[in-house]
């Protein structure tokens, strides 16, 4: 790029790129992630769960309206696609490791798990801006989303099982879903009509966790 094209790029202001619509939609995402992480951290779970399985429809929602939107520019795209990345490893990485953290009460034995979380959503979003999809359809590895998933309906047996047993299974369902995540396997990525089902999911936990409160 020369002096008169890197001079261009910069005439765009950053707050112009955070009012597009996708853009504003990945944004609202992060809104829950973070309301996720304060409930978290003050031990209301059922709400940080709203939060992540919000930040989760969000996360789909923002995709499906950029590719619908007509007239978008690369420079618009690029930009979606790096804030897009960034927010998945609050959402998806630094919120679900606040969750297990809180829920052992901090204990330090927790910080391995936490740390194991937050460095595979690195490494697997790092290989994902790099390399892409392995077709139109399908992910490399667990898309880190459907650990939310799976956690916020894990989560609904809590009441079953003592404190300290709920604790473990959490804490080993996160490591086998991160060995998932990063694994060499071949998983679908849910896409079109999925996104609907996934809307029904969302809607129906929110109620359940808000009639458990």
């Amino acid at each position: 790029m020369n002096d008169s094209q890197h001079q261009q790029s910069h005439k765009t202001g950053m707050l112009t790129f955070a009012r597009d619509l996708p853009n504003i939609c990945s944004l609202a995402g992060l809104f829950c992630a973070v309301l996720s992480i304060y409930f978290a951290i003050l031990g209301n779970f059922p709400i940080a769960i709203i939060g992540m399985i919000w930040a989760v429809f969000f996360d789909w929602g923002d995709g499906i309206i950029a590719r619908r939107m007509k007239g978008r520019t690369d420079e618009y795209r690029a930009f979606g696609g790096q804030l897009d990345s960034l927010i998945d490893i609050v959402s998806f990485g630094i919120c679900p490791a606040v969750f297990l953290l809180s829920y052992g009460e901090f204990s330090p034995w927790f910080l391995p798990g936490a740390f194991v979380i937050v460095a595979t959503s690195a490494i697997r979003l790092s290989y994902f801006n790099v390399f892409g999809l392995v077709d139109d359809s399908t992910y490399m590895g667990l898309a880190l989303d459907n650990n939310v998933i799976i956690l916020a309906f894990v989560f609904l047996f809590n009441g079953l099982f003592g404190h300290t047993i709920f604790t473990v299974i959490i804490y080993t369902m996160f490591m086998v879903m991160a060995v998932f995540n990063l694994a060499p396997v071949r998983t679908p990525k849910f896409t079109g009509r999925w996104f609907y089902a996934l809307g029904v999911y969302v809607t129906g936990l929110t109620a359940i966790y808000s009639w458990i409160l």
